[in-house]
């Protein structure tokens, strides 16, 4: 059986001060009565020239990334070297010419 000590009446007046200042601090702390988190707040309309400036914004940046992402593709695409006209005539000019550059030749 276990038994409890008599209430002190000094604990209880400070208990009583604690819990009445946690509830002041609650209430300074707790958001207003008619407080609504953003995203459930009524929306407002926008004017039609916002909206339509808006959109020619985002048209004008997909189109830019549209630009990027074409220009982008195009300098890694493989591009095959034999079906060029002319590409072997040309690879043979300049094998001649590498071998004359990296030869001493011209010093006779």
């Amino acid at each position: 059986m276990t038994t409890t000590p008599p209430a002190d009446p000094r604990i209880e007046a400070v208990a009583a001060r604690l819990k009445e200042a946690a509830q002041k601090c609650a209430e300074a702390y707790a958001p207003p009565t008619d407080w609504q988190p953003i995203w459930k707040r009524p929306r407002k309309p926008k004017p039609i020239k916002a909206r339509k400036a808006e959109m020619a914004k985002q048209r004008k940046r997909l189109k830019a990334a549209g630009v990027r992402r074409f220009y982008g593709a195009q300098s890694r695409r493989p591009r095959p070297r034999q079906n060029r006209i002319g590409g072997a005539a040309a690879r043979r000019d300049a094998r001649a010419l590498s071998r004359m550059r990296h030869s001493n030749a011209w010093l006779w």
